[in-house]
């Protein structure tokens, strides 16, 4: 029902997937209705908002910009981020990609966890769906529909023996989040790592932070899941939708979508007032209340 901080600062670094650049990233306690905010603290503090009016490009990563100043490589961060309630937080970051770490959003829990979590007195505002909303593009689907909780259902299929069809579908909270999805490393093919690095990507990525699958196995496994490739991909769609704003409360399903897909669906439904509304109450808190209220003998009441 309350907003959320994280009680005390907590800091990490390491190198960036896509350009090879090391970068430290702090997370900092930030007031009642401040969102999620990444400061480029290399370029005075610039503030770049998690927000889907900041994506930039979403090759291969979500990247936002504000005013030509570029961070790239946001969805593990934020997927742990949001999925862990957390409404209100500086982000601290003195390089222009987030780090990989080890290539999930497993770090970034342990980084939560030592920072903790504040509630703040201030109603949490949820974004709640109230008519559909879908992006189709050349067999791709995403879409998103009413829904008293934050919902996604993620469909991959990859021609690949270990991969081929794979589901997940979950309510999104803190628990559900670490146990199921948080652990799913991302993940390329060994045959398409020379001509990203042509064009200028993956240039830190390594067999510690990334799954590497030739034609038939996994070139530094073992997996930590059989189904690693498909829970990944709900990770990164929980990443990319964090930049609605606000904590959702929607069904998302995705069919063989991507980063792209993600943040079109994320411009399309901001764009739309008709398809949301902004709400302090959640059906859960509302039914306990009502439940409350119930409970109350009526001389009480009087």
């Amino acid at each position: 029902m309350f907003q959320t901080t994280i009680q005390r600062p907590a800091e990490t670094h390491g190198i960036g997937l896509h350009t090879g650049v090391q970068g430290r990233v702090r997370l900092v306690p930030a007031p009642a209705d401040t969102g999620i905010v990444f400061r480029r603290v290399d370029l005075d503090e610039f503030p770049i908002e998690a927000h889907g009016r900041n994506v930039a490009r979403v090759s291969y990563a979500t990247s936002l910009m504000k005013q030509g100043v570029l961070l790239s490589t946001t969805e593990h961060l934020l997927a742990a981020i949001y999925s862990c309630g957390i409404d209100n937080v500086f982000i601290d970051i003195d390089a222009i990609e987030v780090p990989i770490l080890d290539g999930s959003a497993e770090p970034f829990m342990r980084l939560i966890d030592q920072a903790g979590i504040r509630r703040l007195r201030r109603r949490r505002r949820y974004l709640k769906v109230v008519k559909p909303v879908e992006v189709i593009e050349d067999g791709r689907r995403i879409g998103i529909s009413p829904a008293n909780e934050f919902r996604v259902r993620c469909y991959v299929d990859f021609p690949h023996p270990l991969v081929g069809q794979q589901e997940v579908d979950m309510v999104v909270n803190a628990e559900s989040f670490r146990k199921v999805l948080s652990r799913a490393r991302t993940f390329c093919f060994e045959s398409d790592i020379e001509p990203l690095r042509a064009m200028g990507l993956i240039r830190g990525g390594s067999m510690e932070n990334a799954i590497v699958l030739t034609k038939d196995s996994v070139l530094n496994g073992p997996l930590r899941f059989p189904d690693e490739f498909g829970r990944h991909k709900a990770l990164d769609l929980i990443g990319d939708l964090a930049l609605v704003g606000l904590p959702l409360l929607g069904r998302v399903e995705a069919r063989k979508a991507g980063h792209s897909l993600h943040t079109q669906l994320v411009s399309r439904l901001l764009a739309d007032p008709s398809a949301w509304e902004v709400t302090t109450r959640h059906w859960e808190a509302a039914r306990m209340e009502e439940n409350a209220q119930e409970a109350v003998p009526a001389s009480a009441a009087d």
